[in-house]
């Protein structure tokens, strides 16, 4: 199936709504019939200040990057980014047209 893969970036100590706004996003996309969705933490990482943020053992920062994915059908990008952009949500992202399926299994539809 081909589609778009959705990458949101935000800071991980974002709220939205008086969630996290992974978190936030990731229930948004469920609510609204998407399939799947991940939410990755990064080691270290900066953004368009320059400022960098990483992880240390004796510190719990909570400022880390953290990437919400989503592999989706082109409406339901549109979607997720009209309700970013509704909610005024100050998030970074990246679309890409991909082409995803399940191996051995039945295809997505």
């Amino acid at each position: 199936m081909k589609g778009t893969c959705l990458k949101f970036y935000m800071h991980e100590n974002l709220k939205h709504r008086h969630m996290l706004a992974y978190e936030w996003l990731l229930e948004e996309a469920k609510r609204m019939g998407i399939h799947g969705g991940s939410a990755f933490r990064a080691v270290a990482g900066f953004g368009r200040h320059g400022i960098l943020h990483e992880e240390h053992f004796f510190e719990l920062a909570g400022d880390l990057p953290v990437v919400v994915e989503f592999m989706v059908g082109d409406e339901e990008a549109e979607r997720l980014l009209a309700l970013a952009r509704s909610e005024k949500m100050p998030l970074f992202y990246v679309r890409v047209p991909v082409e995803f399926g399940i191996l051995n299994g039945k295809e997505a539809s």
